[in-house]
């Protein structure tokens, strides 16, 4: 197998066009396991069988925990990507980025506008042995850049479909 390779920075080239353009889709499927209930005893699956992992339901919310949960996969998702873009934008400018590390939290919460839920995210950047006023700078791009802080910030376009059922 070879060894992983950093996306080009052309990545970070502005699109022009009158509509978006696609350039991945990510597909994953979740079945609801022993509960029934894919939150609680869920397996997830992508298309192309390179995630494959067991949910659970965290104990701070009354489950037994011992797997992953979204608000994992959520604040993982955003911390590569904001990671990355930010690695990005640095070698755009000549700048090599050392031990350098995104932590994020997704809090699963109530949500006292209409009594439901929400999801919030706290982002924590850390970069070793770059000055400051350059590390906010590029902190500042990077939450420009990356379309997990743009999704957190602005909201995502989303479309909900129900399958027509099986012919079986």
């Amino acid at each position: 197998m070879s060894q992983p390779k950093a996306p080009s920075t052309a990545l970070l080239d502005r699109y022009v066009g009158d509509e978006v353009r696609p350039l991945y889709t990510g597909r994953v499927r979740v079945t609801g396991g022993v509960a029934a209930h894919g939150r609680a005893s869920g397996v997830a699956v992508s298309d192309d069988g390179a995630l494959a992992l067991d949910l659970r339901l965290p104990a701070e919310l009354g489950g037994d925990g011992g797997g992953t949960n979204p608000e994992q996969l959520v604040a993982a998702g955003y911390a590569a990507c904001f990671h990355g873009a930010m690695t990005l934008l640095a070698a755009r400018v000549g700048r090599v980025l050392v031990d350098a590390s995104v932590e994020v939290a997704v809090t699963f919460a109530r949500d006292p506008a209409d009594g439901m839920y929400l999801l919030s995210a706290e982002v924590l950047v850390r970069l070793p042995g770059l000055e400051p006023d350059f590390a906010s700078e590029l902190v500042r791009n990077t939450e420009r850049a990356c379309p997990y802080s743009k999704m957190f910030r602005n909201g995502i376009h989303h479309v909900i479909t129900v399958a027509p059922p099986s012919p079986d």
